[in-house]
């Protein structure tokens, strides 16, 4: 988490794959809504040529999502822990449905 953490602080792209209402409940401040299931669809929306963080709730559904993004050509990463791991971590979460 320290890893990320850090590239976060640094401006990294981070986008949660969870649905709409999970990341209502609480997200990573900017982190962009791009639930799982409209991803292959939307893929072109992530940006290329740089390293993209693709987190969920603990790490299942962004490993998925960062698989799909390799094959894209995406640099893409997930972020072991997820939000759960973040907010543990006592690290800033927002709510609502804007990033």
């Amino acid at each position: 988490m320290a890893t990320f953490a850090a590239a976060y602080a640094d401006g990294a792209v981070v986008i949660d794959v969870r649905d709409p209402d999970e990341y209502v409940s609480g997200h990573l401040p900017g982190a962009r809504l791009i639930p799982l299931g409209q991803l292959s669809d939307r893929v072109a929306e992530v940006p290329h040529g740089q390293r993209v963080y693709v987190v969920c709730a603990s790490g299942k559904r962004s490993q998925i999502a960062a698989d799909l993004l390799a094959r894209a050509g995406v640099d893409a990463v997930s972020v072991v822990g997820g939000t759960a791991g973040w907010q543990q971590s006592g690290l800033p979460v927002r709510h609502g449905a804007h990033p």
